[in-house]
């Protein structure tokens, strides 16, 4: 009876194998698809749009253009090359491509091209374990170099970014640093007595005045004068206030 079975589930037995053995053949011929890079005309108009489009990152672009999974694109003589809507210009992206040749036989149309744009650059990483509530300096900011498509948004990419600043939380030796974990010093406090300055071609006027609020270098704040006048300047990191002219 066993026998029986067995013999009754060899050709089910078969069939499953061969569906895996295909699963694995069109699984493997995907992937050498999406890894095998873009030949034709297309190729330099998206490595120029996207160079455009990466030029105001820091450190050195590479690009990487892969064949889209619908294969080669059809012929075209005037290529359209635009980004989705709020799409980032680094990591992986996918290039749309149009094309709407006027006076041509041929019909229009659209296709995306995945594409990889590394960002090789410096960035800083915390030069020690850092609390919550620490005020960093030169010391506490190491540099590092990679990718920076393949680190977190944000991260400190200018050591001026970070010196001087106040950490929110708390950071890891060795962890990238990152902009929203840091805010900056408390340079004003409410109440404190602070002088005012307004300055023009040629002069400067200052008075005396009560923060309101505190205030960070930079930002915004309120100042009542002794007359009682409100007044609206920018906090400087010396502790005064600043009016816009």
């Amino acid at each position: 009876m066993h026998a029986t079975l067995f013999r009754r589930r060899r050709p089910a037995l078969a069939c499953l194998n061969f569906l895996a053995a295909t699963a694995l053949v069109i699984g493997s011929q995907a992937a050498s698809a999406r890894a095998t890079e873009l030949s034709g005309g297309a190729k330099p108009v998206i490595e120029q749009f996207l160079l455009a489009q990466a030029g105001g990152l820091p450190g050195k672009v590479s690009i990487r253009i892969d064949t889209p999974m619908s294969g080669a694109l059809p012929a075209c003589d005037a290529l359209e090359p635009f980004l989705p809507s709020g799409a980032r210009v680094w990591g992986r992206v996918s290039v749309g491509l149009r094309c709407n040749d006027n006076g041509s036989a041929r019909p229009a149309w659209t296709r995306y091209v995945p594409a990889y744009v590394a960002v090789v650059a410096n960035y800083y990483v915390a030069g020690r374990p850092i609390s919550a509530g620490d005020t960093l300096g030169a010391a506490d900011i190491q540099p590092r170099q990679g990718d920076l498509s393949a680190l977190p948004r944000g991260v400190v990419t200018n050591p001026q970014q970070a010196a001087g600043m106040v950490a929110s939380n708390r950071i890891a030796l060795g962890a990238p640093l990152r902009l929203e974990l840091l805010r900056g010093a408390t340079v004003i406090q409410q109440g404190q007595s602070v002088k005012v300055q307004s300055q023009g071609s040629g002069f400067v006027v200052s008075t005396e005045g009560r923060a309101m609020t505190n205030a960070t270098a930079g930002a915004a704040i309120q100042v009542k004068t002794q007359a009682g006048q409100m007044l609206s300047g920018i906090a400087r990191a010396d502790g005064s206030v600043e009016l816009p002219n």
